[in-house]
């Protein structure tokens, strides 16, 4: 089945089509909401739900790019929104575990495992982890973000930093990266 034909079948409520759609985006779709949620039984619960809004909303695509990412707009809108109802995003987060180290993009190899990253990634608090998602990953701007999170734009660009910095010591802990040699400095006159 095209997609095309795909959407028309879903525009129709065609439960057939319906069935194929969720099956072909599920995998992918699942993975998005595991980033946001506690446990994948929240995972579980936010792609439900997020594929109850996309069959409510497919009215509105308007084959304006691909349709995998407006799914996975409404899949991250879904989770955000879950988030916020049920007050997890506002969770304290310890600023004692934002360490000094001095982070850098390239000092997270690529080639490390990426189910090692991810669950490294949900041991951070749910502010700085949800910010990383949409940032790193998802690819939204700082600007975007505080608008999605009712946050101002350096909260935002400031979580993001601390999220990198504490990602960075839980990678080095777990011994999936190691820590950076220190840089020699010099101390003229002192």
């Amino acid at each position: 089945m095209t997609e095309e034909a795909l959407l028309q079948g879903c525009l129709k409520n065609n439960p057939t089509a319906q069935k194929v759609l969720y099956e072909k985006y599920s995998t992918k779709m699942l993975s998005v909401c595991y980033r946001y949620g506690h446990n994948r039984e929240d995972a579980e619960d936010m792609l439900q739900e997020g594929f109850i809004k996309v069959f409510a909303q497919i009215h509105t695509f308007q084959n304006r790019g691909s349709f995998e990412g407006w799914v996975r707009r409404i899949m991250i809108h879904t989770c955000i929104n879950n988030l916020k109802k049920n007050k997890r995003f506002n969770e304290s987060v310890d600023l004692i575990h934002a360490t000094s180290i001095q982070v850098k993009e390239e000092s997270i190899p690529s080639i490390i495992q990426a189910k090692q990253v991810i669950e490294c990634i949900r041991l951070l608090p749910i502010g700085y982890r949800t910010v990383l998602n949409l940032y790193a990953i998802e690819g939204f701007s700082h600007r975007e973000i505080g608008e999605i999170l009712d946050i101002e734009e350096s909260t935002s660009r400031s979580q993001y930093t601390r999220a990198k910095a504490m990602l960075e010591d839980i990678l080095i802990k777990k011994k999936i990266i190691q820590k950076p040699k220190e840089r020699i400095r010099l101390m003229i006159g002192q």
